[in-house]
């Protein structure tokens, strides 16, 4: 069965992965458009819904969550080790107390959200040199952090030996007899059974010249990387504000702190002075300690935002399957996402229900 994956973002990463291992014909395609999510996303991986009030979407997430650690597994096997993952925990941080008892509840529902423990003020910083001394926090030992440039690379190499081939390009759709029957890169057709469309937000434009309506649109996020100079940060925790920001440790001094969430951006691929202002104003809010951090670079990426509020995941007609609508949650999302999508590319059913995910 001969599949072609066009986007190799982490979704389009891990649906070739699975469908190589399964012994489709893979190739993948990508366009190489400045601004994919997955190059610029921070690295947050959350194994607790962050979503309250849809029952729905909360049972997806859980479900991704729970899929993490077996795609690491997959990942260990076939000789990537390490894909950039580690469980460091998190600290939502406040000048109040918070409380624990969602936290409870959603560990009582899966023992992997992990330890909760409140940390009284002061405490945060001491686990997070450079915050506020008089934070008080909550912390819970589930949390990750994934590199997603790492995640993306070993599960394309996995697939390589698997067999699976890339092209760069821009691909457009190729339709006969009311199905997708391939792509058409550089005046080249390739023909396949099926084409997986995991493009992130440019999904809407290849899929609308078929008549498909995709319902996402880009968000630009800025997110700033910074480095501070002889000081261990490889097993930091991830820092959450209540107001939505956050900022996380990688090892080298990195400390990652974001994002915008800039609807309406269209693909404006820029760094401008509101935003960037926003995030070292919300990181030194919190953490006034990296004021003499080194700003190494502002990274901007497009969130494929889905207006329907959940993930797009589904296939509008014969011959094509579409992955897309993460949002701001996509690294902690797609390894069910392309599941998900290498499952329907193969005429199988869906590990998730489907039916709240899929529009058309």
């Amino acid at each position: 069965m001969r599949v072609i994956v066009v986007g190799s973002g982490v979704v389009g990463a891990v649906t070739s992965y699975h469908l190589a291992a399964d012994g489709a014909e893979v190739l993948t395609v990508d366009a190489g458009f400045s601004g994919q999510a997955t190059f610029a996303g921070a690295g947050v991986v959350f194994p607790w819904p962050i979503y309250r009030g849809d029952e729905t979407w909360a049972d997806f997430w859980w479900a991704a969550a729970g899929q993490y650690p077996i795609l690491l597994g997959q990942l260990a096997s076939d000789g990537e080790p390490d894909p950039g993952f580690a469980r460091v925990g998190a600290i939502t941080v406040s000048d109040e107390p918070l409380d624990a008892a969602e936290l409870y509840a959603a560990r009582e529902r899966d023992p992997s959200v992990g330890e909760i423990e409140a940390l009284p003020q002061g405490e945060p910083a001491a686990r997070f040199p450079g915050l506020r001394a008089d934070l008080c926090g909550m912390f819970v030992g589930g949390a990750g952090r994934v590199d997603g440039r790492l995640l993306q690379a070993a599960l394309l190499r996995a697939a390589d030996r698997y067999g699976a081939r890339h092209l760069s390009g821009t691909a457009k759709l190729v339709t006969a007899g009311g199905r997708v029957t391939g792509v058409e890169i550089d005046g080249e057709v390739h023909g396949a059974h099926v084409v997986v469309v995991a493009a992130g937000a440019w999904t809407p434009a290849l899929c609308s010249p078929v008549g498909i309506d995709v319902p996402v649109e880009p968000q630009r996020g800025q997110i700033a990387h910074l480095t501070v100079s002889d000081v261990d940060t490889s097993d930091r925790p991830m820092i959450r504000s209540l107001r939505d920001h956050y900022l996380l440790a990688f090892p080298g001094g990195r400390i990652v702190a974001g994002a915008t969430r800039e609807p309406g951006s269209g693909f404006d691929y820029r760094h401008t002075a509101g935003g960037v202002h926003k995030i070292l104003a919300d990181c030194l809010s919190i953490a006034p300690g990296l004021a003499d951090a080194t700003l190494e670079s502002v990274r901007v990426g497009f969130r494929p935002l889905s207006t329907t509020g959940r993930p797009i995941l589904g296939s509008p007609m014969p011959g094509l399957v579409v992955a897309t609508g993460l949002g701001a949650s996509g690294l902690t999302l797609a390894p069910m996402a392309g599941l998900v999508a290498a499952a329907l590319a193969l005429g199988r059913p869906a590990p998730v229900d489907l039916a709240p995910f899929t529009p058309w």
